[in-house]
């Protein structure tokens, strides 16, 4: 029930790090360090992928889709949080909180859509090669990819309108660096227990049937390498499938875990980390495990450092 006292919300104020100079520097760092590791590898890919039309092949323009999500999963939050730091600010904007939650959730289901069409890809290949062009042809592929796109943005809207329909009145402090869900409901003066409860049986439907479908397609990638007789096979497909399940257990368990975890008055570090762990650490890492170890995006990276190093150089030959 809403309370007599209730005033309207205009801002809110974020968690700040620490006062302390030392801690505020090392805040400042690591964000930023996290932020470009994760904007510069994700644009990386995109060039190349875009660029070199060896890598116009299903698998890529999957990753290609994952690298855009990643820049704008990570885009929502961190650069807010370091300029509040550098301005020695907490406070956001009524409007700049909805933006924040409406726009995390739509990239980060996305962002495991696309994950799990990836390995759904990955098993179409090496356990169906044969029926493998016919399953993942180009409309295939577009109709998967705007699937992802829509049901993110069909799970974003009302989860966004479900939150801030409710009115703040207990308090306008978010024990978090972003407008996050749980905190957001914490500060609530309605009764949000059913809400809650449909927010989080939703999206954890979602999630759970993300992640088991691509564990299961894993689990049959593996059965059928292990039939093969080649060792060196049987290595680079564990190579390359146990990072892409540590980046889904990892986003997926945490953020789970953030969401389902009860809610504190203070803020705690558990919270603090699995907000960075789900938010912040996939961005940055999908670029290495799913690029940077692969070679034939190694190879177009290549030949685009050498092509950018030949042209000025012939140039400036020509010209003389």
């Amino acid at each position: 029930m809403m309370t007599s006292n209730c005033t309207e919300v205009t801002e809110f104020l974020l968690l700040g790090f620490s006062d302390a100079l030392g801690l505020h520097i090392l805040h400042l760092a690591t964000f930023l360090t996290i932020y470009l590791a994760a904007l510069i590898g994700n644009l990386l890919v995109i060039t190349v992928i875009a660029i070199d039309s060896h890598l116009h092949t299903p698998m890529y323009f999957f990753l290609l889709n994952l690298s855009i999500l990643d820049i704008g999963s990570i885009s929502v939050i961190v650069p807010k949080s370091m300029a509040n730091s550098i301005l020695n600010t907490r406070l956001i904007s009524y409007s700049g909180c909805v933006s924040q939650v409406f726009l995390l959730h739509f990239f980060i289901p996305a962002d495991l859509t696309i994950l799990t069409i990836m390995a759904y890809d990955r098993y179409i290949a090496i356990c169906k090669p044969l029926h493998y062009e016919t399953v993942m042809n180009r409309r295939a592929c577009l109709q998967m990819a705007a699937t992802a796109w829509s049901a993110a943005l069909l799970y974003s809207a009302p989860h966004t309108w479900n939150t801030f329909r409710l009115p703040f009145c207990h308090s306008n402090n978010i024990n978090q660096f972003f407008c996050e869900v749980p905190q957001l409901l914490r500060i609530s003066c309605s009764e949000v227990f059913t809400s809650e409860i449909q927010i989080l049986i939703f999206g954890a439907c979602i999630g759970l049937v993300c992640i088991v479908f691509i564990f299961v397609s894993y689990i049959q990638i593996f059965t059928t390498v292990l039939r093969i007789p080649n060792e060196q096979g049987w290595h680079k497909t564990v190579s390359t499938c146990l990072p892409h399940l540590t980046v889904v257990a990892l986003l997926g368990s945490t953020g789970i875990i953030a969401y389902l975890k009860p809610t504190s008055g203070s803020p705690s570090a558990l919270d603090l980390m699995l907000s960075v762990l789900y938010s912040m650490i996939p961005p940055m890492m999908n670029p290495v495990i799913y690029s940077m170890r692969n070679k034939d995006i190694k190879a177009a990276l290549w030949k685009l450092v050498r092509w950018r190093w030949f042209i000025p150089k012939k140039m400036s030959v020509i010209l003389q």
